[in-house]
């Protein structure tokens, strides 16, 4: 019975990192950066991390945990936030 859990376990721990692949998809460039540099910039340094985790994937054959995988979607939801932020800041002047 706890072979059967534990094969369980792994199966849906490994459809969960599947999935979530999908979902990570790269940050976008799209802060002004005439209007906010510093946003602009923080947002290239999104991409930089997120390509750099994703060649750490590769090098690692994927044997991450799924941390690396997570760290991506942290970083894709970063850098929607950037862009929140300048919206927001647009709208305020």
């Amino acid at each position: 019975m706890t072979r059967n859990k534990l094969l369980v376990g792994v199966l849906s721990g490994t459809a969960l990192i599947c999935c979530s692949a999908l979902f990570a998809q790269r940050p976008v460039t799209n802060i002004d950066p005439n209007k906010h540099p510093n946003l602009a910039e923080a947002q290239h340094f999104i991409q930089q991390a997120f390509d750099k985790a994703g060649e750490a994937q590769k090098a690692n054959k994927d044997e991450l945990g799924g941390h690396a995988e997570k760290a991506k979607q942290h970083l894709v939801e970063a850098d929607q936030e950037l862009k929140l932020a300048a919206e927001y800041a647009d709208h305020r002047k």
